[in-house]
C-alpha cells in the first residue's frame, strides 16, 4: 500500500511541476499581451499593479519588491513618467527621497484589458469549493514566497 501512495504522489508532483512551468508561461504571455495592448512592457504593467496594491512607494522599495537593481528602477520609473502612467512627489517625513505613485486616472484606462480575464478565474473559481480556494491559496503564497527567496539568492550571486 505504502509503495502505491508513494508512487501516485511521485506522479502528482511530477505532474504539479509539468503544471506550474506551463503556468508560468501562461502568465508571462498574458503579461506581455496585456502590456503590449497599452504601449508598455511587461516589467511595466506589474510595477503599476504593485504600487497599485501598496500605494506609493520609493525607488529603494520598488528596487526590493519587484527585484530589480536600483538603476533599472530608475530607468523604468522615468519610462513610467514620460508614458504619464506614474508621478514622483515629495516624500512626506524626509524632503531627500521621492516618492513614486500611480496615476489613478491612468490605472483606469489599463482595468478594462484585464476584466476578460477576471470573468475567466470567476468562472473557474464557481468550480471549486471554498475549502479548496483555500488550498489554492495557500499553495500559491507558498510558492510566491519561496520563489521570491530564489529569485533573491539569484540576484545576490
Amino acid at each position: 500500500m505504502g509503495e502505491e501512495v508513494d508512487a501516485r504522489r511521485a506522479k502528482v508532483l511530477e505532474e504539479l511541476n509539468r503544471t506550474g512551468r506551463e503556468t508560468s508561461a501562461a502568465t508571462v504571455v498574458f503579461h506581455e499581451a496585456a502590456a503590449a495592448k497599452q504601449g508598455l512592457s511587461a516589467t511595466e504593467t506589474k510595477t503599476l499593479d504593485l504600487l497599485q496594491r501598496r500605494g506609493p512607494l520609493t525607488a529603494k522599495e520598488l528596487s526590493q519588491l519587484s527585484g530589480l537593481a536600483p538603476a533599472s528602477v530608475t530607468g523604468l520609473v522615468d519610462r513610467l513618467e514620460h508614458k504619464g502612467f506614474v508621478r514622483r512627489a515629495e516624500h512626506p517625513t524626509d524632503k531627500r527621497r521621492v516618492l513614486v505613485e500611480a496615476r489613478p486616472e491612468r490605472l483606469d484606462a489599463i482595468r478594462p484589458v484585464f476584466e476578460d480575464w477576471a470573468r475567466e478565474v470567476a468562472e473557474l473559481c464557481a468550480e471549486f469549493t471554498t475549502d479548496e480556494l483555500e488550498t489554492v491559496i495557500r499553495f500559491l503564497r507558498g510558492s510566491n514566497t519561496r520563489q521570491l527567496r530564489a529569485a533573491a539568492r539569484l540576484s545576490d550571486s
